[in-house]
């Protein structure tokens, strides 16, 4: 196996025994570093400390990282032009901030017979907040539900 030693010097080509007793001899740990090559690569080191800075660097990759949530908006049929002003208003304002809108219109009782109007309304509400965003998947019944999903401009 090819072995590097504490200070990331190459010592070279070397039996598996040798390379355990150099680990011994210096009080640290041999880690296999990579197992694919022609000879694999070990690495005399201190595994603990090896292990903290592996999880130290992807705790900070994970800290930079931005996560889109879904933001859910709720309709009505009956729904008046103010309140669908207002709602149209705060998924402009989730689009703005990079997380994806689910518009979700809810229809009780005799309302299912007039699914085209939820259409309507969903096609309505994608044309206001088209500035902000661009339909991710188009509406379709889930159920009682009509279901749209916005995604912001890249």
């Amino acid at each position: 196996m090819r072995l590097i030693d504490g200070n990331g010097n190459m010592i070279g080509v070397v039996p598996i025994a040798e390379a355990r007793r150099t680990a011994e001899e210096a009080g640290l740990d041999l880690v296999m570093i990579n197992t694919k090559a022609d000879n694999p690569v070990c690495k005399v080191m201190d595994y603990g400390k090896h292990m903290f800075e592996l999880a130290k660097k992807e705790k900070e990759a994970k800290k930079n990282q931005k996560t889109t949530g879904v933001k859910e908006v709720g309709f009505r049929l009956t729904t008046e032009d103010h309140d669908l002003g207002y709602k149209t208003k705060n998924a402009c304002r989730f689009l703005e901030e990079g997380d994806r809108v689910k518009v979700v219109v809810k229809f009780r009782g005799r309302e299912m017979a007039y699914t085209n109007q939820g259409y309507d309304l969903m096609r309505k509400f994608a044309a206001l907040c088209e500035e902000y965003g661009q339909v991710d998947r188009d509406p379709r019944m889930e159920g009682r539900n009509m279901v749209m999903y916005l995604a912001p401009h890249k």
